[in-house]
């Protein structure tokens, strides 16, 4: 199931609001309950301790769905450098060989047409300030090696020449651009899929990196272009697969000076399966604790010969919040979806890579469509802000063999957040304990994902 919007409706969410001490409020999702009618909780009481326990009321009408919206609040946002996959055409911002200097660099019509004007429009919808971060797909032609825009070339020469120095100040270029419009970005990443070479077709446009090659090109290059530029814009290596961790981190971070520039690791969700994220992501955190891990790339749909859109998919929504909740509880500070809206083809993308997305748009009638990933999202996007911290929990030994899987944050406002995904195909009850306030007995249906939210006395 999904909901249809168009220009004149769509379902909406109002804003959150704290519940009163001694109270709770529960947003519930169900797998065979339209997604119009799972809709937040009316407050429940939080008893006074653990032998007074009081259940939680139902959704009793869809009425109760329909309501005043301020979306599911996003804060943090990927823009490409240039074109990806997913352009109308392979471009880049200065076609003009051998132009060292850069006189030629100009932003494209989709950054001047499109890509600013949503961003301003957005920011300026916002409650909440947006982190923008960008990231290169490829250098212009005559800067590769394969002298094509399109393809798995590598940087001609190596760092710290006149290759390695254009391309870090196209970075900086990049930057002042967007600055002119007063867009500032939050980070860049250093390259986008360094290692692509292993997955993506032939002719997709990349630049390959291996680590070694990646630190020297920050420590001789785009480090000290950033640092020398007039943004306070950070940088993030990788931006791939978290199969490449802990062993990427260790050879870029090793080195003192690339670790002083660098201030975070990006990661790609597509091999997770292959590497448990103990030995990864945990891992990783343990070597560099002070360099954050964000997930910078998920989608569903992907390398499939049939329905890379797959409209209304439980099952895709709940991969998302399983890939959120793993993470999450391995170190990792935020995750980031793909692509915030695609046809209904799963595009465009000029190399035919088509994939899925929360929000699917149908121009030819004019509506677009809510996907259960983007509700599965909306669960933790709209009650965890920035600056929240994940606590842990204690679980009870009856606990230990049910299959919920969950995290808990502690919101700068000092609110706590439990989000519970049950993946289970049976309802399964449980109890949330706090000892500032007291305790919920509850119910986690099945395939159901709940977000509750209450405050400490």
């Amino acid at each position: 199931m999904v909901c249809v919007c168009n220009a004149t409706y769509c379902d909406t969410l109002d804003p959150v609001v704290l519940p009163a001490p001694g109270t709770y409020v529960k947003y519930e999702r169900i797998r065979r309950v339209p997604l119009r009618c799972c809709c937040p909780q009316r407050p429940g009481a939080v008893a006074a301790g653990p032998g007074q326990r009081h259940p939680s009321p139902g959704c009793s009408s869809a009425a109760q769905c329909l309501s005043r919206s301020t979306g599911i609040e996003y804060n943090l946002l990927r823009i490409p450098m240039a074109c990806s996959d997913f352009s109308v055409r392979p471009y880049s911002y200065d076609d003009v060989p051998d132009d060292y200097e850069l006189k030629h660099f100009r932003l494209a019509e989709e950054d001047v047409k499109m890509k600013i004007p949503l961003l301003q429009r957005a920011s300026a919808m916002s409650k909440r300030p947006l982190s923008l971060y960008g990231s290169p797909w490829t250098a212009p032609a005559w800067m590769k090696s394969n002298g094509d825009v399109r393809g798995k070339g590598t940087l001609k020469g190596q760092a710290g020449d006149k290759y390695h120095k254009t391309w870090a100040n196209y970075f900086i270029k990049f930057l002042d651009e967007y600055a002119k419009h007063n867009v500032t970005f939050w980070a860049v990443t250093a390259q986008n899929e360094p290692l692509a070479a292993l997955l993506t077709p032939s002719q997709f446009p990349t630049i390959v990196f291996t680590a070694e090659q990646q630190r020297d090109f920050v420590v001789q290059d785009l480090g000290p272009a950033l640092a020398n530029s007039s943004h306070r814009t950070r940088l993030i290596i990788l931006d791939d697969q978290r199969i490449h961790l802990p062993h990427w981190a260790k050879v870029v971070l090793g080195n003192a000076t690339a670790a002083r520039y660098v201030a975070g690791i990006g990661v790609h969700w597509y091999l997770d399966s292959i590497v448990p994220p103990h030995c990864s992501l945990e891992a990783t955190h343990e070597l560099f604790p002070h360099h954050f891990l964000l997930y910078t790339e998920a989608c569903s749909g992907f390398l499939t010969l049939r329905f890379s859109v797959s409209l209304g998919c439980w099952d895709r929504g709940q991969r998302y919040s399983h890939s959120i909740l793993t993470v999450l509880n391995h170190f990792v500070s935020g995750w980031t979806d793909w692509n915030l809206a695609l046809d209904m083809k799963g595009g465009p993308n000029w190399v035919n890579n088509f994939v899925d997305s929360p929000i699917i748009v149908d121009s030819s009638k004019d509506i677009f469509y809510k996907q259960p990933m983007f509700y599965h999202m909306g669960h933790f996007s709209k009650f965890i802000p920035e600056g929240s911290r994940r606590v842990g929990l204690q679980r009870s030994r009856r606990c230990l063999i049910c299959q919920l899987e969950h995290v808990a944050v502690l919101r700068p406002d000092g609110a706590l957040v439990l989000v519970v995904l049950n993946r289970s195909g049976w309802d399964v009850p449980f109890g949330i304990q706090d000892p500032a306030v007291g305790f919920i007995e509850t119910v986690a249906p099945a395939n159901s994902i709940q977000t509750y939210l209450w405050r400490q006395q």
